[in-house]
């Protein structure tokens, strides 16, 4: 008896087990009656067709799988007709669709990181409208009279777009570093060939991504796909970085020697093995005053613990620079040569504005630029964990 005992609950957690794993997908779609609605599991961009159903006269439909772990899937009619979904093992959703265009405005209930997937693509399906209406509207006026200014101020709109795109998905990046969704936000794209996030320095968001996620979904085919592609990027970067000194002739080597506010001269290379924020600030910059007051808490919080900043102010007179690490008690390593903007490493480091920073390892390998905010606590946070 007590064997049987033994037996039935194995079963039942057997059996609760396999039902952690189901997934379970309702919902409606009008006027698709007798159309097969085709469900794919998408691993590295590579499609894997899971089951078909074809649409009852209601409109409804349903599927059952088994998900082992988080991951990515389609839901469509064809390759340019579908709705994109991130599915969690044990979830129960439901979908109520407008129309058969599945890219449309659909209802989801059920799956957080479908939800999130569903912003993800509706925001930048409206940015791309309004970027297409803008072409179309250049393209109707470009042999009218006034095209000239009328040229500019679309210009303009359409640079904005992009800007406020860009804003939007490094935001949701940051918000969302657990969810394997912020890998479709760093995958995002205009067209086929261009990326919402094309710049070098964005590879600090993947890396960003890439940390958390190594931790939150360790297993996933995704998240290993995304640290193959940032190492890629980063080779890429620090290969571009060499090539473009050597043919301007500048020397390959990237430290900084300068005197501090006592006269005695301290090297970047010199702390190798910390953690090390540089920073290029100056005492006339608002900007770069407002953010030494954060760059306080975090200092105060990681000092003890191998983080160090090493500041190199862009004044060229000595006493506001005195001045300014005085009235606001900066005790991290501070220097300068004073001689901005004739600074040579305002070309050396591509200091475009102020503040501006890199994020140095333990090795002395830049790792991210211009974390500023909420995305340097994030990195912090990533290294030192906590």
């Amino acid at each position: 008896m007590r064997k049987l005992f033994f037996y039935l609950i194995l079963l039942i957690s057997i059996i609760g087990c396999n039902n952690s794993n189901k997934v379970k997908i309702e919902g409606t779609i009008p006027d698709a009656e007798g159309k097969y609605l085709i469900l794919k599991n998408i691993v590295i961009n590579t499609p894997l067709i899971l089951d078909s159903v074809k649409i009852k006269k209601s409109g409804n439909f349903s599927f059952k799988i088994e998900v082992a772990e988080a991951g990515f899937y389609q839901l469509g009619f064809s390759d340019n007709n579908f709705s994109s979904l991130l599915l969690e093992p044990g979830e129960n959703i439901k979908i109520k669709f407008s129309s058969p265009t599945l890219a449309e405005y659909y209802d989801i209930t059920g799956s957080e990181g479908s939800s999130l997937i569903q912003e993800l693509d509706f925001h930048l399906g409206n940015t791309v409208t309004k970027m297409d209406s803008i072409t179309r509207v250049y393209k109707e006026n470009i042999d009218n009279p006034g095209f000239d200014s009328l040229s500019i101020e679309l210009n303009q709109s359409y640079e904005q777009l992009i800007k406020d795109q860009r804003t939007y998905s490094i935001g949701f990046v940051l918000g969302h570093l657990t969810s394997l969704a912020s890998i479709k936000a760093l995958y995002q794209k205009y067209d086929p060939s261009t990326y919402v996030l094309n710049d070098m320095k964005d590879l600090q968001y993947m890396k960003l991504v890439a940390d958390s996620l190594a931790v939150y979904y360790p297993d996933s085919k995704d998240a290993m796909a995304l640290k193959s592609d940032l190492d890629k990027g980063l080779t890429n970067y620090n290969l571009m970085r060499v090539q473009k000194m050597v043919k301007t002739g500048e020397e390959s080597k990237l430290d900084i020697s300068l005197p501090n506010q006592k006269g005695d001269t301290i090297s970047l290379s010199s702390l190798k093995g910390k953690y090390v924020l540089l920073s290029f600030w100056a005492s006339w910059s608002k900007e770069s005053i407002t953010e030494n007051l954060d760059f306080k808490q975090l200092y105060k919080k990681y000092k003890s613990h191998g983080f160090e900043i090493y500041q190199v102010s862009f004044d060229n007179e000595k006493e506001p620079w005195l001045k300014a690490i005085r009235f606001d008690e900066l005790s991290w390593i501070n220097v300068s040569d004073l001689k901005y903007p004739n600074s040579n490493l305002v070309q050396l480091y591509n200091i475009k504005q102020i503040p501006s920073n890199y994020f140095v390892d333990k090795d002395g390998v830049i790792v991210a630029r211009d974390l500023h905010g909420k995305a340097l606590r994030i990195k912090l946070q990533q290294v030192f964990g906590f």
